[in-house]
């Protein structure tokens, strides 16, 4: 009986045993990096980590990624130093997207960056990065080679990515990054909100080759004073919201000669203190570029545009038709209907006028239409009364 049992028993362990081993297993496998992120993937979208707001301080739990990871979000945390070899030996082949926006990152190490050749979009949106030159006494920030790994990058974004007051050779920086990095898959570029004031190599982008979409935006360029006939598959080019006060004629020339080349071009000018714009809209009139907005951009006087003027304080006129700079198609005010207009406007001034005048008239001359009105006011209070007794009168006799 006992060996019965016994046998039962035995029977029962051996088929529980391979699923009580999976889940061991299973257990074992589960990524370090899951217990605090968010893992996983649905139907129609990609094996995704998210780590948003986890409160890490550094970038050690990036080394256990799951093999499978194609979309990487890791920020809002606080992690001012990225290391050498963030990913650590692991190679992530499906990997497409890292995320590492709003981190407070400071520094970017040379070597930080390996195994992300399949990496196609880099985003570091709103960090603390500093490019500075090597003083004494001071870390030498720079790391002209810090994406060089990412051979088949599409997209980086880098707006408002700098620290706040960067030194004014920030522009130079980044063309090393351009030339050292590699970068000649890059096709969009986003440099927004980064207080950008020019370059002083106008070459900066050339090491692009690939670039399509440039985002200057949100910065404080006055001018075009960069090359773009070097970058052949150019396609848009955001300036908007700098501090740009005129385009030359050289300018409007660079910007027609993608099209010519048969290469449309999109641009936008929007949110510019724009002066002096005979030469813009003419530029206008004739342009294969496409003028995004075109229909809003306004042309300041030169007397509003300063150095430290703010935007709300500008007088929007034209410096040719004291309108808005006019689009491509759009017709003049004809001077007939404009002289309809002023004769209208004095019409009404006169009868204002006229209405005026002969107020002040009766007011002079009140002590001798007093009497005449006094009478007159009587006599037809007297008329009123007497109509509204009558009319009650005839009320009570009609009941």
């Amino acid at each position: 009986m006992i060996s019965h049992s016994l046998l039962f028993v035995l029977q029962t362990l051996l088929i529980l045993s391979p699923s009580c081993s999976s889940d061991v297993s299973a257990a074992q496998s589960r990524p370090q990096i899951c217990d605090r992120c968010l893992c996983g993937k649905t139907e129609k979208s990609p094996y995704l980590v998210n780590c948003t707001n986890t409160g890490f301080t550094n970038t050690s739990v990036l080394q256990y990624l799951p093999s499978n990871t194609e979309t990487l979000i890791f920020n809002g945390n606080n992690v001012s130093i990225l290391p050498w070899n963030v990913f650590g030996n692991q190679n992530t082949p499906h990997l497409k997207v890292v995320d590492m926006s709003n981190n407070v990152i400071r520094e970017i190490r040379g070597k930080a960056y390996h195994h992300v050749a399949s990496v196609e979009t880099l985003i570091l949106d709103h960090n603390e990065l500093s490019l500075s030159s090597a003083k004494s006494g001071v870390e030498d920030h720079r790391h002209p080679r810090m994406f060089s790994n990412f051979i088949n990058l599409k997209a980086l974004h880098l707006t408002n990515a700098f620290r706040d007051n960067s030194p004014s050779n920030l522009a130079h920086d980044l063309h090393d990054i351009f030339i050292y990095s590699n970068l000649s898959a890059l096709i969009k570029l986003h440099l927004e909100q980064n207080e950008l004031t020019g370059f002083v190599d106008q070459t900066v982008f050339c090491d692009l080759p690939a670039l399509m979409d440039l985002h200057l935006g949100d910065n404080h360029l006055r001018g075009l004073h960069f090359n773009i006939t070097c970058l052949h598959h150019l396609r848009f080019l955001d300036l908007r919201r700098n501090r740009i006060t005129r385009l030359s004629k050289s300018d409007l020339g660079m910007l027609d000669l993608l099209p010519a080349r048969g290469q449309p071009l999109m641009i936008d000018l929007n949110g510019n203190p724009l002066c002096d714009c005979a030469d813009l809209h003419d530029w206008l009139k004739t342009t294969k570029v496409t003028v995004r907005n075109k229909e809003s951009l306004n042309c300041n006087s030169s007397s509003a545009v300063k150095e430290n003027s703010k935007e709300d304080a500008m007088q929007h006129v034209s410096c040719t038709m004291h309108t808005s700079i006019l689009p491509v198609g759009a017709k003049s005010p004809s001077p007939p209907q404009s002289v309809g207009r002023g004769t209208a406007l004095t019409a009404v001034l006169l009868t204002i006028a006229g209405i005026g005048l002969i107020v002040a008239l009766i007011y002079l001359k009140r002590m001798h239409f007093q009497p005449r009105c006094s009478s007159l006011l009587d006599t037809v209070s007297r008329k009123v009364q007497y109509t509204t007794i009558g009319h009650h009168e005839d009320e009570v006799v009609d009941v």
